[in-house]
Order: C-alpha cells, then structure tokens, then sequence
C-alpha cells in the first residue's frame, strides 16, 4: 500500500496516491538463468585462457564482446531477460485475474517493468558502450530517448524493494545518473547475509508468527524458504533510499508498506 508520497506531482503521473494497493512482483529468469550461465562459464574460461586474461576467481570468467563466445553468451543473456519479462506478465495477469474475482471493478495498471543483472548496449559519453548492471537496473533521467514517451520529462520509474517486513520505494531517475553511475541504481536494498545463513539465524515458522502479527499476510509454501528473505536479512532499505536520493541517482517518489507476501 502506498503509505507516503514525498512528490504528488510524480506520483500523480505514476497513478499513485496515498492509501492506494500497489503489487510489487520481482522474479526473473530464475533456473533458466542459471543455466544460460552455467553453460557458458566453461567456454569463457577456456577463451580467457587462450586470450591471456588472468582470472582472481574461475566465476568472473569473461570473453571480449567482439569475440564468438561473447556473441554466444549475449545472445542467451539477452534470451533469458526476455524469459523474465514473460514471467513477470504471466504473473501479472494472474494478478489482475484474481484482483477482478475478488474486487469486481477497478484494475490493476502496468507502472514499469524493469530487469536487473544484465548487460546492455547503450550510448554514454558519446561512445557506444556495454553496460553491465549487476544487482542493479537502469535509471534514466527525464531526458532520455531510453524510456517510453509518458515517462519523458518525469524520469524512468525506479524500483527499490526492502524485504517481506519493511517498506519499498517508488523513484524516478535523474539525468545527473548518467555521470554518476552510468544511469544505474540498486535493485533492492541489498543482503547483509546470504539465504543459508538467514535459514540458519532465523526459523520460518517464528518469522511467519511475527510478520502476521504486524498485520502482513503471508503465503508460502514452507517455513524453510520463508527463513531466506528474513527482513533481518537485508540492509536499511529506507538508509539505501536516502543514499541513492542524496547522490542524486534517482529522487523518491513515493513509500510502500507490506501488506501481504506471496514467496514462490
């Protein structure tokens, strides 16, 4: 629900407003992922290798671009974001289907939809360059050619999710992002420990008890999962927002509070 504006204007233009329900859905091309990468780290270190490219850690394997192995590998990194938009809409109209069941009139609106962990080929600086976003997504300010025509003059729609128990934001990104981190912003607020260290320091079952007993609804289909996204789990998203706000990246929009979790 959204439980704070801090600019009417934007908010307005995003078809938010104060007590509104938002569905926030973050998931993307999950094993399918996985496996684009799986499948391609061996053919990366194997062409680091014959190229000269010394290596701290066999993960951070790469190839030039320009090479066959880049080409390869871009083109399934770019199959598999795509895979996760498609996975975003299908839940998303299952969204809107179970909303009309239950509410009757009113509908659920698209604000943005934006992926994260991924390259892309974009201008900067006048170059041609790739960008590669890990654990963070795009920002663009009001003026780029990047975002879709409504969204021009405002910024691109940011997403900055918290955890299951605290509060999400909504911002838009700035054109001083371009020079600041190539019109980049988190994804989220961030872990603080990984999912088995969480499953190890936190019990589902209590988390559940505690996350209900603040008033979220919550479904899952076990404890054990549950444990992994533990608020405890995250860093302050409301410090991370405030960071982000204050380099000028993207500028707050508007603050959601949970009301209830559905973790697949």
């Amino acid at each position: 629900m959204v439980d704070e504006i801090f600019d009417e204007a934007a908010a307005e233009r995003l078809g938010l407003a104060q007590g509104r329900v938002a569905v926030l859905i973050h998931t993307g091309s999950r094993g399918l992922g996985h496996q684009v990468c799986a499948d391609h780290v061996r053919p990366m270190d194997e062409a680091a290798g014959r190229l000269g490219i010394e290596l701290p850690d066999r993960e951070l394997a790469c190839a030039p671009l320009s090479s066959p192995e880049g080409r390869r590998y871009f083109a399934a990194m770019c199959a598999a974001a795509n895979f996760g938009f498609a996975n975003r809409q299908v839940i998303a109209e299952t969204a809107r289907r179970v909303f009309a069941r239950v509410l009757g009139d009113g509908e659920l609106v698209l604000v943005y939809d934006v992926a994260h962990n991924t390259a892309k080929i974009e201008r900067a600086a006048g170059r041609e360059v790739c960008v590669h976003r890990k654990g963070a997504t795009r920002a663009f300010g009001p003026s780029s050619a990047e975002i879709p025509a409504r969204y021009r003059g405002l910024g691109q729609p940011v997403f900055i999710p918290g955890s299951m128990g605290t509060a999400s934001f909504v911002l838009v990104g700035t054109d001083a992002s371009a020079a600041v981190s190539f019109s980049s912003t988190c994804h989220g607020a961030g872990r603080t420990m990984s999912r088995g260290a969480a499953k190890r320091q936190v019990t589902g079952h209590e988390l559940r008890k505690e996350l209900e007993g603040r008033g979220i609804v919550v479904r899952c289909p076990s404890n054990a999962e549950l444990a992994e996204e533990a608020p405890v789990a995250y860093k302050d998203v409301e410090r991370v927002v405030d960071v982000v706000h204050r380099a000028g990246i993207a500028r707050k929009v508007a603050r959601l509070r949970p009301m209830g979790v559905v973790k697949g």
